[in-house]
């Protein structure tokens, strides 16, 4: 396992630590030009403060990387991006670029996002180690297994093991990330970046690819019993995301698309949907990411106003 330490810039990193509870954060970068590659999904990134204060102050699990529009990922993290509103975020973006903000100007920026993350008190950071490279300006990669990176994660597990409040929870599903590694707990917005990009960044029925109407849309709700799970989920636009929701479509476990007669007997229209029905959903590549059969069959029987 690789572990990863990156420069965390000090704003950010008090802004979330106010904020108990957090279950998720975008650890996110000026530029989205360059990817983030370091790490395997499920492996811990862990926050260092810019010098000259030299100490590992909390961390995550790394989800995914993805560059977006800084207004996706204002929408899908709010103040989990570690500023207090989106023109605060602008500023800040605008600043790192050198350029003026411009309130039209749509940045893309590099989206880290983490899972699970922890931020530790004052008497609980923990020094770097000497041969820290001084000079680095993005971070560092350690193999956790052997010398310094061993050294270094043995130091945040004994704080994440012996005090209660950095009790990182194990997931009891499968819900992403390598062979051996502990399987973690998404949020929403990650929830909403994995499923956006695990469908190409296009509508599973209609193929759209405006980015601005797409949504990850739930199977099965989190309200009822559903998990922030990528084979819960399916990159709808829209209109559409509103009609599955709703019930007057649905998917079969055949991955057919069902249009319900109730669309236009409560509406007197709905002409335009009717040409998806028995249409095929475009699926993901990797069947562990396409949707779970259980809980189409579930929505079509629940839901669906058939």
């Amino acid at each position: 396992m690789k572990l990863y330490v990156g420069i965390t810039d000090r704003d950010w990193f008090e802004f979330l630590s106010r904020r108990p509870g957090i279950d998720e954060v975008n650890f996110w970068q000026p530029s989205g030009s360059r990817a983030f590659r370091v790490l395997q999904p499920g492996e811990p990134f862990l926050f260092k403060l810019h010098s000259p204060v030299n100490f590992i102050v909390g961390g995550g699990f790394l989800a995914r990387y993805s560059p977006l529009p800084v207004e996706l990922a204002w929408d899908a993290f709010g103040e989990k991006n570690g500023a207090g509103s989106l023109d605060e975020m602008r500023l800040r973006i605008a600043k790192y670029r050198r350029v003026r903000a411009d309130p039209r100007e749509s940045f893309t920026i590099g989206c880290i996002i983490l899972v699970e993350p922890f931020f530790f008190p004052r008497d609980k950071w923990i020094p770097i180690p000497s041969e820290f490279p001084k000079h680095v300006q993005q971070g560092k990669s350690y193999d956790a297994a052997t010398g310094t990176g061993r050294a270094i994660w043995s130091a945040v597990e004994d704080v994440l093991h012996h005090d209660r409040q950095f009790a990182v929870a194990e997931s009891d599903a499968l819900m992403w990330g390598t062979p051996g590694l502990v399987r973690r707990r998404l949020g929403q917005g990650s929830f909403r970046v994995l499923v956006t990009d695990t469908y190409e960044r296009r509508c599973a029925i209609t193929r759209e690819k405006a980015l601005p109407v797409l949504q990850a849309a739930h199977i099965r709700p989190v309200t009822k019993a559903g998990q922030h799970r990528v084979d819960n989920g399916i990159l709808l636009r829209s209109d559409v995301h509103t009609l599955f929701d709703q019930g007057y479509l649905t998917v079969t476990p055949e991955h057919r698309v069902r249009v319900s007669g109730r669309l236009k007997k409560d509406f007197d229209n709905g002409e335009h949907y009717y040409q998806l029905d028995g249409s095929e959903l475009w699926v993901p590549q990797r069947s562990e990411d396409r949707p779970n059969r259980e809980f189409l069959a579930w929505h079509a029987d629940t839901v669906f106003r058939g």
